[in-house]
Formats: structure tokens, sequence, C-alpha cells
């Protein structure tokens, strides 16, 4: 058997970074899980972070990198690899990759969560091919023509003004007669002349050839059907937890986020959850981190009694 970690940390978000920098401050034996190039989780693709105390306006890619400077800085050990199978029920957990196995006392869970989909005929079909869930990411090969997002709150929003600066124009598909963003984002949104928003609607479909050329909308009220020409959708209707891996031996809701209160305290003893994955009603960076600390708090507290 390798090495026997305090602590694991599964996910390398601000959850997940957070953990690292305060498990390694406490002079606890660290590694950080992750299967990504990039530290930071979902907060890489924002661009633009203006809630964050201390760095208004700063972009999520160099927020998340602060954040992993910070952890390198400790001397936090970092593996690349993705984690397949976990065994957490023993004293001892053991954590299995797609190429090695790793030994731990305690288990920090922050595996974050993902974009969900529409779940609609095309959706699939064109993924990459003018569908995406990250306008950040792809909203530049967009420039100068006309694009849709989905959804009707914050991301949406801000993925809607963010298109604008770029794109001829933005249709924003909202299902109902009311943006669930906040004010001040929508008073952003209404200002932008290039902006218009498709109430009352959502898309039941996807077209084109080669890649986006329309999507058929359907009105929530009175049933009407109609064709937008797009040669973009953005996808931006929230997030599933990715807690697929540990089903089974974690406790979940009744939406599979893992039930854990503001403690972190998971129904498995040494095992803990932070981030967006965790059960609470505001999913932000600073909660998040918050997580971060609080799970690493008493990841500490169940290490001491055990000695």
């Amino acid at each position: 058997m390798g090495k026997l970690y305090d602590c694991i940390i599964i996910g390398s978000g601000p959850a997940g970074l957070t953990a690292a920098i305060y498990a390694a401050r406490a002079c606890l034996s660290v590694l950080v899980l992750e299967k990504e190039f990039v530290s930071g989780g979902q907060v890489v693709n924002t661009y633009e972070v203006d809630n964050y105390p201390g760095y208004r306006g700063i972009s999520g890619f160099d927020l998340g990198m602060k954040f992993r400077e910070h952890a390198e800085k400790l001397d936090v050990e970092f593996v690349m690899e993705t984690v397949e199978r976990v065994d957490l029920e023993k004293e001892e957990k053991i954590i299995y990759t797609d190429q090695s196995e790793y030994h731990g006392r305690t288990v920090i869970l922050a595996m974050g969560a993902s974009h969900r989909k529409l779940e609609v005929r095309g959706e699939e079909d064109f993924s990459g091919m003018g569908v995406s869930y990250c306008a950040t990411c792809d909203g530049a090969f967009f420039k100068g023509k006309t694009v849709a997002v989905v959804g009707g709150g914050d991301v949406a929003i801000e993925d809607a003004i963010f298109l604008s600066r770029g794109c001829e124009k933005v249709y924003l598909i909202h299902r109902r007669n009311q943006l669930r963003g906040a004010e001040s984002l929508q008073r952003e949104l209404f200002a932008r002349p290039n902006i218009e928003v498709i109430w009352d609607s959502e898309v039941t479909r996807i077209l084109g050839e080669d890649q986006v050329e329309s999507v058929h909308l359907k009105n929530t009220e009175n049933g009407e059907k109609k064709n937008l020409p797009v040669e973009g959708l953005f996808v931006a209707v929230g997030v599933v937890p990715c807690t697929t891996l540990i089903k089974g031996q974690v406790a979940l809701d009744d939406f599979e986020y893992v039930k854990a209160r503001e403690d972190c305290v998971t129904n498995i003893p040494g095992v803990f959850a932070a981030g967006d994955l965790r059960t609470k009603p505001m999913k932000q960076i600073v909660t998040a981190v918050a997580d971060g600390a609080n799970a690493v708090n008493s990841a500490r507290n169940y290490l001491t009694k055990k000695e």
C-alpha cells in the first residue's frame, strides 16, 4: 500500500482548492485529485466575476488561477487523474482512478456540478457545432452572427450580455414571463439594443445541416409554435450535481445532491461534501469557498477524535 493521506480532495473548483489551502495550513497531508487540465471548476468559464469580495471585475479564469497558486505555494499535491470508483464506507477510504489508487483517512467530495441539458432533438447532434454550454469559451466563434441563449437566471443573462458585445443579434429564450436573475444584471440586459427576450417559450428541437441553423420554439402559454433562425444556441438552464460516483454510498436527496449541513458532514464518518454538490439554498463561489473551509474543520475534528 502507498501513502496514507490525512485528507483526499476530489475536485479542484473553489471548494476543493479552498479545502486544500485550509488542510495544508492545518498541517494535514493532503492530495487533490482533478480530472481537468485547468483548476477552478466552473468558475474558469465565467467571463467576469463581480461579486467575489476583493476581486471586483476579475475574470473567472484569473480567479481560479489565484486559488490554485495559493494552494501550490503551500505545497499541496495535485494529481490529474479521473476517479472511477470509490470505497468510502470503511475507516480507510480508497479512491480508484484510471491510473492508480489512493488511500485516505478522510475524503472531501468537491466534484461540483455539470451543465444541465435541454434533452431535445438535435442537442447531442449539434453539440460543438453550434450548441454550446459555455458562452465565454465559444462566443468568439459567433462574432457578427445571430445566436440564442436559453435560460432565465444569472448565468443566462450574463451569457446574453457577453455575447451581445460581439454578436449582431442575441435572443434570450425563457420559459416564463419573468427572469430570475439579479436586478442589476437585468437592467444591463434590457439596456442592450441587440438583445431581444422571447418570453414564455421553450426550445423543442434544434435544426440544421452541418451546424445549427434554427430552433423550434413552443409558447408555454398558448402552445403556438414557430421557427427561429439562429447560428448558435447557448444553453444555460442550470446544473446537475456530479454525484453519480458516490451514489449508493453517500446519502443523496431527491435531486441527487449530497445531504450535508453547513458543517459539510455526510452520513459516512470521515467523508465530507463541499461546494455545488451539497444541499444548500445558495450556490455561489463565496459559498463554495466557505464549504471548503468548513469541510476541513470537520475533517480535523474527526481526525482528532480518532487519535
